[in-house]
C-alpha cells in the first residue's frame, strides 16, 4: 500500500457499521466479494463437497506459499495442534511445554492429545516464549514444545530450537495468529517439526467458517496427519490409527484460494496500519508493540499497553470504539488450567494481565478515528 502523494497512507475503506471493531470478516469480504462468491458458487455447482479438488489445491498452494512440502488440510486450528502431537506420537501423560499467554486453544489442543501442558512465561518485549523459561521446565517426561507466534511476532526460534535439540523434543509452531510472518526470511511454520495455521474468519488468512492447516517437511508425518484426520483411514477406508474427524470443507477452501493471493498484499496493509499508530501514538502514554530484529511482524492484533488500560478501554469504546483485550485471563488462571503452571512461576504473564489492549487491526480499517480517540484520553 504506497503512500499518497500527499505523503500520508491511503487506507482502502469499505463499507464498515458505526462502530469501529478490533477486527472485521466482513470487510475482507466486501473487499473481496466477486472472487469469492465465484469460489463459493464453483463448489456448490460441483460434485464433492469434502476434501475434494478444493482442498488439494489449496493444500498444493498454501505448501508453495509457506515453502513447506507439504500442507493437510484440517477442520480448525485447533485440530491442526491436536493432529500434529498425534502424529508426533506424543502420548498420555508426556509433558508439552507452552506459554500461558495464549488464546486457550493451544493448551486445550494438548488435553485432547491426552498430553499434559506445563505453561511458561513469555518474553516481555515480543509476548512470545521466553527460551529461559523453556529451559528451565524441560523434564525427563517433556516430549514437546509449542512456541505461539502470538499477536504476529514469530518467536525466538533459533533459540528455542536449539534448546529442543539439545533435549531431543519435538517442535510444533502454533502459526494460528502469524500466517506469512517471517523469521530470518523464512516463514513461520516451516521451521519446527510441523506448524500449524488457523482459518477462523478473523485470522490474517481467514474463510467464512471454521478451517485449519498443518504443514511440515516431513513425508511420513504428512502422510500420518491425513490419515489421522480421517479416522486413521488407509486404503478401502480400514482404519490402521486411532484418528478422528477433522475434514477441511470445499466450500473453505475454495474461499481461502480466493483470498491467498491476497494475503501479502493484507498483511502490508496491516503494517502500514501499525506504522501508522506508531508515528502517531508514540508520545502517548502507552506501551507500543516491539518487532524482533530480522523478522517480519503481520499484526494479526496490534497490542498496546497501558497503565490504565481499562479507563482507555471504556473510553474508546463511548466513542464507539470496540478495543480488545488479547488475553484478559492466562490460561493458568482458567479454572480447567489451574494446575498446569510451572513451579518457577510466570511473572511477566501476571504482569500483562492489567495492561493489555488491542486496537483495532484489520487491512480495510482507516485508523485516523481511533488515533483521534486514543489521543483525547485524559485520566
Amino acid at each position: 500500500m504506497p503512500p499518497a502523494a500527499n505523503g500520508f497512507i491511503t487506507f482502502r475503506t469499505v463499507e464498515c457499521p458505526c462502530m469501529i471493531y478490533t477486527s472485521y470478516p466482513r470487510a475482507q469480504y466486501l473487499h473481496r466479494k466477486a472472487e469469492i462468491d465465484a469460489a463459493v458458487a464453483r463448489v456448490m455447482d460441483g460434485e464433492m463437497y469434502i476434501l475434494g479438488r478444493e482442498v488439494a489445491a489449496l493444500e498444493e498452494e498454501f505448501a508453495t506459499y509457506c515453502g513447506s512440502s507439504y500442507a493437510v488440510g484440517v477442520n480448525s486450528g485447533t485440530d491442526a495442534l491436536t493432529l500434529a502431537l498425534m502424529a508426533l506420537d506424543i502420548k498420555p501423560g508426556d509433558e508439552v511445554i507452552t506459554v500461558s499467554h495464549t488464546a486457550v486453544a493451544t493448551v486445550a489442543a494438548i488435553e485432547r492429545a491426552q498430553a499434559v501442558p506445563v505453561l511458561v512465561d513469555v518474553e516481555a518485549d515480543f509476548y512470545t516464549l521466553d527460551p529461559a523459561a523453556l529451559e528451565a521446565a524441560i523434564t525427563s517426561k517433556t516430549r514437546a514444545v509449542i512456541p505461539v507466534h502470538l499477536y504476529g511476532q514469530p518467536a525466538d526460534m533459533d533459540a528455542l530450537m536449539k534448546i529442543a535439540k539439545v533435549h531431543g523434543i519435538k517442535v510444533i509452531e502454533d502459526c494460528a495468529q502469524a500466517t506469512g510472518a517471517l523469521y530470518q526470511g523464512r516463514r513461520v511454520g516451516t521451521i519446527g517439526d510441523i506448524g500449524t495455521f488457523s482459518f477462523f474468519p478473523t485470522k490474517n488468512l481467514g474463510c467464512l467458517g471454521d478451517g485449519g492447516m498443518a504443514v511440515t517437511d516431513d513425508a511420513g508425518l504428512a502422510e500420518r496427519l491425513r490419515r489421522l484426520r480421517q479416522y486413521g483411514w488407509g486404503q478401502d477406508r480400514v482404519s490402521t490409527l486411532p484418528g478422528m474427524n477433522s475434514r477441511l470443507d470445499e466450500i473453505q477452501a475454495a474461499i481461502l484460494r480466493a483470498k491467498l493471493p491476497y494475503l501479502d498484499e493484507d498483511n502490508a496493509a496491516r503494517r502500514e496500519i501499525a506504522a501508522s499508530y506508531n508515528a502517531s501514538l508514540s508520545d502517548e502514554s502507552l506501551s507500543l508493540p516491539a518487532v524482533r530484529p530480522e523478522c517480519t511482524h503481520v499484526f494479526h492484533l496490534y497490542v498496546v499497553q497501558h497503565s490504565d488500560r481499562d479507563g482507555l478501554r471504556a473510553h474508546l469504546t463511548d466513542k464507539d470504539i470496540a478495543a480488545g483485550i488479547h488475553y484478559a485471563e492466562p490460561a493458568h488462571h482458567h479454572p480447567a488450567y489451574t494446575s498446569c503452571a510451572h513451579s518457577i512461576g510466570l511473572p511477566t504473564t501476571e504482569a500483562l494481565v492489567d495492561r493489555i489492549l488491542s486496537l483495532p487491526m484489520y487491512p480495510e480499517l482507516d485508523p485516523a478515528p481511533v488515533i483521534d480517540a486514543i489521543k483525547s484520553f485524559a485520566p
